[in-house]
């Protein structure tokens, strides 16, 4: 299977967990129009108030790098980047169930 499946973790600084997530969705436009982008979820814990949690999946790798190059993406980036403590991402590889 091809998919390309990245679990992201982002740290919000102390309090801007809620910024960060109104930030990131108020343009989730630009993820639904992007091309190979089969879903992109926004999550957040319920046991830490700083940490959002996001489920990706793309068809491949190389759609997910493009994804990377788009300006809107990259503007996004630089918008979100002063509420950020840290944060990871951990690539998976699918291998059945619901919903591939």
């Amino acid at each position: 299977m091809s998919k390309h499946v990245l679990f992201g973790q982002l740290k919000a600084n102390p309090g801007q967990r809620d910024e960060l997530a109104q930030t990131m969705l108020a343009n989730v436009e630009t993820l639904r129009n992007m091309e190979g982008c089969i879903y992109y979820i926004l999550n957040e814990s319920i046991d830490d108030p700083d940490l959002l949690w996001i489920m990706e999946m793309w068809e491949n790798a190389d759609a997910h790098a493009a994804s990377l190059k788009n300006e809107n993406v990259r503007a996004l980036i630089e918008r979100c980047r002063p509420l950020i403590a840290g944060g990871s991402a951990i690539p998976v590889r699918p291998i059945g169930g619901k919903g591939l």
